[in-house]
């Protein structure tokens, strides 16, 4: 065993549930082990990851002794390595979506190059000179594999992608990230220049009718056994992965249609070549089994290609229309059968057919007809924004504006139809749990924004509002509603109460268990346990299957003698812990309160275990009192209460990690920076890990002021969130065996929602799964407030730093809309700061450089030129007229631009408030347009 390697497996005794990771000289020094590595369930290093590492190693140039830089040289070192790297990828059956996702084109071009050289391809020689059908099937293969990649990667490479700028912490790197830059610009450049030839070899392929073969781990170990006279087998009929020729055909149909879509944007006419290979991918692709293969046709990016060329290219499928959603959809648009259109939108807001994308658009289609001039669809156009609201709010989205401004008006018939979608949209058969309580969350949203109390009153006494809200819930609107009208009076009518139901021994055991689950009162639940332990001996706790309590007590619980105390001591905590988590703390405290007397005349442990709960409560209670605003001190006895749990040590008690995290929590929330800091007792500090995070958070804000005092806590602190957050595929632990500080939270309090940033660099982080994990938790913050400004701009900033525009830009607005109801109003200035690029104009000081460069770029499709109108700064339409000046003749474009500069409301000599009126205006129509294309 090797220094190194002993070394590891030392460490590795103190953690015996962490393997160690695979290193590639082990590899090297014993290739069996390779095939036992990558046929593991979950292989550390991917198998990705292992081409990277043996292609790096084996490419590494050598010095010689004047100290001169050489190539890699080539050796039975570096032979071996690469060979090792072309049988990780043949254990992948040579699966192209999952190299091209795992390695940079550099890499993956190193890797094909060293498979065309393994084949045997003729060096020298084009591809496109050589027969297929008359070389070996490997070599054939090989061919085949590389001309794909060449053009799939032509296709990807047109994909925009978002120009990084360096921050200072990256300078060093910058060389080696230019590099790299030059590098794959080189390999596109030729496969650019090569494209016509690869698609010639493809399009011959489809003359083959004969299964093709590919090299696995056996063939390549042959071939590094004896070259020479292996060879022979590895060119025979039977050597290899069998591919069936409808297989190969699938996929070289699908990869040409895409490389001839792409070509389509310069040549429309190419569309029609393109609609032909997606057909007959679609055609194959329903032939096909399910047996190993290289087919990794996405079929619903197919589906959308498809689609695209069918639009494109004029063509309709009758037979079509009647089998698909979409060509349902077309066929209604096509015969303007609306009628049917709106009833496919509610079948589809239960089956979720069709994706969001895809129904805005139809209703965007519509709303244009609509503003040319086609009165009849204006209530169309509502029906399909009720519908698609409804889906948003299903999906927990957030709701349109074009909804919200429905709202501010609708009628009676609006309102009619809305309630009718929703019932239909949550049927029996598809309630779901969390669909019902994002249907209330919709129909709540609803009441609140309309301003109608008679269409208020409308919506609360629907069957649905009734059935759907807690009563808290609908308490709550009604007195609302109460007070916006003075008129109405719902006191001869009062809510209906499930609370009071009495328990009476002439009912049946269903009847009680019935009042048993709807009860919140506990003496009624007492009463209701006494009479149906009178009637039969079972447990009643079962009789919900909602009804749970924390693992840690369960054993605890179920060990009470009593069957009578058993199921009462577990109803009362799980209805508790139900009332906690709907914030229902009035009866929490009841029902706790309830168990805590029960359990304290024959349990000290379990007494001390609702002591813990109530505890808890308190201060999720006063937590979400301060999210609403009420941001008075915790009382002085709840502060001691939770450092004396903190503090407490007792034998054999069960303890949830849960209450102490929050405790943390919340002695940072309230800012207690000098107990945690000063006070905790060390022992704590040293046997919790998330006391030692919080006293980190806390040392860190309370030395703040002092940029020189608080690094070294700050730096202390870093480390910790960087083993937080550094690559791992277990729960690792540390030199002493403790557990590491990162696991999954079902609280919607906590540390990080309240300090989220959508940038994160940081080379030793997995940086992909911080960003995972950041928009996880931005959307979660977003379905508990869809409307939270902060929230919205930190997603916006996530999409665009991962280079998703679109998305991206639908958050900015969205973020816009909610400070500025709507864009009625100016957007706050600190609302679009310079991450926003988009809007060079509402930054505090005009971006001027990102405006000019946007302006000169000639291959863009962001729809500009339509634009030119919401432009109100001179600078830039100077700017824009200048560019656009031909001596030859006057554009179109350029004319639209000195029609925007002509306007006399942008004079420069005009009075500042005019100036700033004809911003506003555009800024307001500029933005509104916006959002009508995104929302």
């Amino acid at each position: 065993m090797s220094a190194e390697a002993a070394d590891r497996e030392a460490v590795s005794g103190s953690r015996p549930c962490t393997p160690p990771q695979a290193s590639w000289f082990e590899f090297l020094l014993d290739p069996s082990l390779l095939e036992q590595h990558l046929q593991g369930p979950h292989p550390d290093p991917s198998p990705v990851q292992l081409i990277v590492q043996f292609l790096e190693q084996a490419s590494k140039p050598s010095v010689n002794e004047q100290n001169q830089v050489q190539p890699p040289a080539d050796n039975r070192r570096n032979r071996t390595l690469k060979l090792m790297a072309l049988k990780v990828a043949a254990h992948l059956t040579w699966d192209l979506k999952v190299l091209e996702k795992g390695l940079t084109i550099p890499v993956l071009n190193m890797l094909l190059n060293e498979l065309l050289c393994a084949s045997r391809v003729p060096p020298g020689v084009k591809h496109v000179d050589l027969d297929l059908s008359t070389l070996p099937p490997t070599t054939a293969m090989a061919m085949l594999i590389y001309n794909r990649w060449a053009i799939r990667t032509i296709v990807l490479s047109s994909f925009p992608e978002k120009q990084t700028k360096p921050g200072p912490h990256q300078l060093n790197m910058m060389s080696l990230v230019q590099q790299e830059k030059e590098l794959t610009e080189n390999i596109l450049s030729v496969l650019r220049e090569q494209a016509t030839d690869s698609i010639m070899v493809l399009e011959g392929a489809l003359n083959i009718k004969k299964d093709f073969y590919v090299h696995t781990l056996r063939t390549l170990d042959l071939l590094a056994a004896d070259p020479s006279t292996a060879n022979g087998e590895t060119e025979s009929s039977t050597a290899g992965l069998r591919i069936s020729a409808d297989h190969l055909h699938c996929q070289v149909h699908y990869d040409l249609g895409g490389i001839y879509f792409q070509q389509g944007c310069s040549d429309p006419s190419v569309y029609e070549k393109a609609r032909e290979h997606f057909r007959k991918a679609r055609e194959l692709l329903t032939k096909l089994d399910s047996s190993p293969s290289l087919c990794c046709v996405d079929e619903q990016r197919l589906a959308g290609y498809w689609s695209a060329c069918k639009t494109l290219t004029g063509a309709s499928d009758p037979s079509e229309s009647q089998h698909t959603p979409y060509g349902q959809i077309s066929c209604f648009m096509r015969n303007h059968d609306y009628g049917a259109l709106i009833e496919a939108f509610i079948r589809d807001n239960v089956t979720s057919s069709l994706p969001n994308s895809f129904r805005h658009s139809i209703e965007l289609e519509l709303l244009h007809k609509l503003q040319q001039g086609d009165r009849a669809l204006e209530e169309v156009c509502h029906k399909l924004c009720v519908c698609n609201a409804v889906r948003d709010a299903l999906e927990g989205g957030v709701l349109s504006v074009s909804f919200h401004q429905l709202l501010l008006k609708p009628s009676k018939n609006t309102i009619s139809f809305l309630l009718e979608v929703c019932t239909r949209s949550v049927d029996k058969e598809h309630r779901s749990e969390t669909n019902k309580r994002k249907m209330a969350l919709f129909i709540k949203t609803v009441c609140n924004r309309l301003e109608d109390v008679s269409l208020a009153f409308m919506v609360s006494s629907h069957k649905l509002f009734m059935e759907l809200l807690q009563d808290e819930e609908k308490k709550i609107l009604m007195e609302q509603m109460r007070k916006s009208s003075a008129t109405v009076n719902l006191s001869a009518k009062p809510l209906p109460s499930f609370y009071d139901i009495p328990a009476s021994a002439s009912v049946n055991i269903s009847q009680l268990e019935q009042q048993l689950i709807l009860s919140l009162d506990p003496r009624h639940i007492q009463q209701i346990l006494i009479e149906l332990h009178g009637m039969a001996e079972r447990p009643f706790w079962r009789v919900n299957s909602k009804w749970e309590v924390p693992v840690d007590y369960v054993n605890v619980i179920l060990a009470i003698k009593d069957n009578l105390t058993r199921d009462l001591v577990y109803i009362l905590m799980a209805k508790g812990l139900h009332c906690i988590s709907i914030k229902d703390f009035a009866h929490a405290r009841q029902l706790f309160t309830a168990c805590l007397e029960l359990v304290t005349e024959f349990s000290p442990k379990l007494r001390q275990v609702m002591l813990n709960e109530l505890l808890l409560m308190e201060v999720r209670g006063h937590e979400a009192g301060a999210a609403e605003g009420n941001m008075e001190r915790p009382p002085p006895d709840l502060v001691s209460r939770v450092r004396g749990y903190l503090e407490m040590r007792i034998h054999d008690l069960p303890l949830r990690q849960l209450v102490g995290e929050e405790c943390v929590v919340f002695m940072l929330n309230w800012r207690e920076n000098e107990y945690l800091t000063l006070q905790v007792p060390q022992s704590l500090v040293n046997n919790n890990p998330y006391i030692k995070l919080g006293q980190l958070i806390a040392s860190t804000c309370k030395e703040l002021p002092g940029p020189k005092e608080s690094r070294r806590t700050a730096k202390e602190l870093w480390e910790v969130v960087v083993q937080i957050c550094s690559v791992s595929s277990q729960h690792k632990r540390s030199s002493d065996g403790r557990v590491s500080l990162l696991k999954q939270r079902e609280s919607s309090m906590g540390i990080l929602p309240r300090y989220c940033n959508g940038k994160i660099f940081l080379q030793s982080v997995d940086v992909e799964a911080v960003v995972v994990t950041l928009k996880e938790l931005v959307n979660y913050a977003l379905s508990l407030n869809p409307n939270n400004q902060l929230w919205l701009c930190t997603q916006a900033d996530i999409y665009f730093v991962t280079n998703q525009y679109s998305a991206a830009m639908h958050y900015y607005l969205q973020a816009g809309t909610v400070c500025s109801d709507y864009f009625t109003k100016p957007v706050p200035p600190d609302v679009y700061n310079d991450q926003v690029a988009v809007l060079c104009q509402f930054l505090r000081e005009v971006d001027y450089m990102t405006a000019f460069k946007a302006l000169q770029e000639q291959n863009s499709h962001d729809s500009m030129d339509s634009f030119y109108d919401y432009i109100w700064d001179v600078t830039i339409l100077e700017y824009l007229t200048c560019i656009l000046f031909k001596e030859d003749s006057i554009s179109d474009q350029h004319k639209a631009a000195i029609k925007a500069i002509g306007q006399t409301e942008l004079n420069s000599s005009n009075p500042e408030e005019v100036l700033q009126l004809a911003a506003q205006k555009r800024k307001k129509k500029f933005l509104q347009a916006l959002a009508k294309l995104y929302f």
